[in-house]
């Protein structure tokens, strides 16, 4: 017999767990929880969450899921269907060999990288791009609306070429427009502003601001410093905010924030309390995601992955700066000494080890 308390809990947990993954936006709605497998299939089946090939490589025949596991996450935000999306946030999330301790790590959208030839869209490649571009290469179709798996298929090498991690385990698309619905179907989130940040695009209502022929015109949404309750669209616009002090960089450690946020409020008692909002924030969770397990379902992932609690997964900062040429006009970002090593060292399986000898590699924004 089921313990719905147990489960109702279970599955809140799944989308708190997959929320960290994706917003970064830092940012993943992947329902993993410790939920009874009938419960994880309900989720699937009443919460419409899509699957999908993203890595398109010939069905093979699943395996018992062993760590150490890597799972990618991307977020994109079309305005249309018919716009080519690129990659607004890529994270990687590291399970360790007991899988039962994560990591989650940013890569910066814009960090220069090879973007290797793909044929499936007649993209002849690329010796240096920024990371981003790689979905939008992939995506590109003669006729129709773009492909977004054939998009995540490439933008999936490129993140192999540049990490060393040769092999994915999952991956998971996040449509940002779902994001913001997750959130207020959290009942909003509170937040840490730490610097004083400008929308570029938004209004003090929420309101588009007017195009301009440079930028944007017209009064815009201002956070201020100091702690605030935000709606799904103010913690999103504050979030994805990078042209501010600190560059993308900010931009992550905002994204952090966020994603602690979400954390925060899913497993508060407003929320595992009430069945009804439960189920809004699974239903806003599923209509968000596009996800591949390698031909395991979420409930396969959810069992594995059980032993993954909030207090074991840690988030990850890695460092860098801007990239010019010699006429001193920015091409990208490039990841530090230190952040080089981590990414080395998750490949190599010395993750926990690197991260005690370098402690300022987490996170520690909420």
């Amino acid at each position: 017999m089921i313990d719905r308390k147990r489960v109702q809990r279970s599955l809140v947990w799944g989308v708190g767990h997959g929320v960290r993954w994706v917003a970064a936006v830092g940012g993943v709605l992947m329902i993993l929880s410790g939920a009874a497998l009938a419960a994880v299939d309900l989720v699937i089946a009443r919460y419409n969450v899509a699957t999908a090939d993203l890595f398109g490589e010939p069905s093979e025949k699943p395996v018992p899921l062993q760590g150490p596991l890597n799972v990618l996450l991307v977020g994109i935000d079309p305005r249309t269907e018919e716009e080519v999306p690129r990659a607004d946030s890529v994270m990687v999330v590291h399970v360790g060999p007991e899988l039962d301790k994560a990591y989650v790590f940013s890569l910066p959208r814009d960090l220069l990288v090879s973007i290797p030839p793909f044929p499936k869209s007649g993209f002849g490649g690329a010796a240096r791009d920024r990371l981003a571009h790689a979905m939008f290469h992939g995506a590109q179709v003669e006729s129709g609306p773009p492909d977004v798996a054939k998009g995540f298929e490439l933008l999936a090498q490129t993140v192999s070429g540049v990490t060393g991690i040769g092999r994915f385990d999952a991956g998971a698309i996040v449509d940002f427009g779902g994001f913001e619905r997750v959130i207020d179907a959290l009942g909003g989130v509170e937040m840490v502003v730490d610097q004083e940040v400008r929308s570029l695009h938004l209004r003090p209502d929420g309101t588009e601001r007017d195009p301009a022929p440079v930028g944007y015109t017209g009064p815009q949404k201002v956070y201020e410093v100091g702690t605030h309750h935000f709606q799904g669209w103010e913690a999103l616009d504050f979030a994805r905010q990078r042209y501010i002090e600190g560059g993308d960089y900010a931009r992550q450690r905002h994204q952090q924030q966020l994603v602690r946020a979400m954390l925060s409020k899913a497993f508060s008692a407003e929320v595992v309390t009430k069945p009804a909002q439960v189920d809004r924030v699974l239903r806003a969770a599923g209509k968000s995601l596009l996800f591949s397990g390698r031909g395991l379902s979420l409930a396969d992932w959810a069992l594995a992955l059980r032993h993954v609690k909030p207090e074991s997964l840690l988030l990850i900062h890695l460092a860098g700066g801007g990239v010019t040429d010699s006429a001193g006009e920015y091409l990208g970002e490039a990841l530090d000494a230190t952040a080089l090593g981590f990414v080395e060292a998750v490949v190599d399986g010395r993750v926990g080890g690197y991260v005690v000898q370098h402690p300022e590699l987490i996170s520690q924004w909420h």
